[in-house]
């Protein structure tokens, strides 16, 4: 890319550009892939297929897109689930995440159930330009709607259970969406859209910033009805900072919201940029903990002590003031 291209929505000094600023910064160092990336070598491991320019859609007809699946060794019956938007950054082995040698050694240790990865990449048409193909990608990921999920529910998810002949589990409790930046907004997206069929989440530098809407985010948390979801947010001081909004405060935002409403919700605010490095450091903390039966989520009757005490507080302030 030109110079040009950074510059073409510059206003008051600042450009959307700046992003590429924090995708590598010094509070990184911090932060190295879990004891979890480096099974032992008598540690099972998944094998993983994959699948090159895979088309089959009519959700996002014309696109094209890689995709990797590992299935646990020795796999029977009905398994969990674990899909990765940007999937290819959660699997490589040399990477930040190392996403299925976590997987190995914690279903190794008897800490989550045998779980299949679905390792999905954006969809992109044949001849894209590196610009057309971004755009692809947030159409996909950002659009604050259900295309999404119905896609990788109606058409992503039968494809890989027919193609390899395995059985995802249809609870939504033992399905975890993930993913980093446009990716991680997508994942809870997914859950948001259909609770009913992703339970968990793990968003990695969510974008809830002013890119689609999912900077109105926060504000729907707050204003609807709790769902039932569990969610592991990330985010970090040197996280992106441009014109499209502050990943550091809308993740502190989303965070506060999903506490107000009483969510299950765990978030670690960092030293990082906007990478992987701080989401890989958790990756099997994340896993577990999701995969956990411990709940924070508020219940409704503890929704309903809280308005009691609320309106005696108000009303006590009512009568102290006449």
């Amino acid at each position: 890319m030109s110079d040009s291209d950074f510059l073409a929505d510059a206003i008051n000094g600042r450009t959307n550009g700046e992003i590429l600023l924090s995708l590598s910064v010094p509070g990184d160092s911090a932060y190295h892939p879990s004891a979890e990336a480096f099974p032992d070598n008598e540690i099972p491991t998944a094998k993983i297929t994959s699948f090159r320019n895979w088309s089959d859609t009519e959700i996002f007809a014309g696109t094209y897109r890689d995709l990797w699946v590992s299935l646990p060794n020795n796999l029977e019956g009905t398994a969990s689930l674990l899909i990765c938007q940007d999937g290819g950054s959660y699997l490589d082995r040399q990477g930040p995440v190392r996403a299925t040698a976590v997987l190995d050694s914690l279903m190794h240790a008897n800490k989550i159930r045998p779980t299949i990865g679905v390792f999905v990449m954006p969809g992109a048409f044949k001849g894209s330009t590196e610009i057309e193909a971004r755009n692809q990608r947030s159409i996909e990921y950002d659009s604050i709607n259900d295309t999404y999920v119905r896609f990788i529910d109606e058409e992503l998810l039968p494809f890989v259970e027919n193609t390899l002949q395995v059985k995802i589990t249809k609870d939504p409790d033992e399905r975890i969406a993930c993913g980093i930046s446009s990716g991680g907004i997508c994942a809870f997206n997914m859950a948001w859209q259909r609770p009913d069929s992703f339970g968990k989440v793990i968003s990695h530098c969510g974008s809830f910033t002013n890119i689609r809407g999912g900077h109105e985010f926060p504000f729907w948390v707050r204003e609807e009805p709790r769902k039932p979801i569990k969610i592991f947010l990330t985010s970090g001081e040197a996280d992106a900072e441009i014109l499209l909004g502050s990943w550091p405060l809308a993740n502190k935002m989303m965070a506060d919201a999903l506490k107000f409403a009483g969510y299950d919700y765990h978030f670690e605010f960092g030293t990082g940029g906007h990478n992987l490095r701080h989401g890989g450091a958790l990756f099997a903390k994340s896993i577990s903990w999701l995969a956990s039966s411990e709940s924070a989520a508020r219940k409704k009757t503890e929704d309903k002590q809280m308005l009691a005490t609320t309106l005696r507080k108000i009303q006590e302030n009512l009568m102290s003031a006449t």
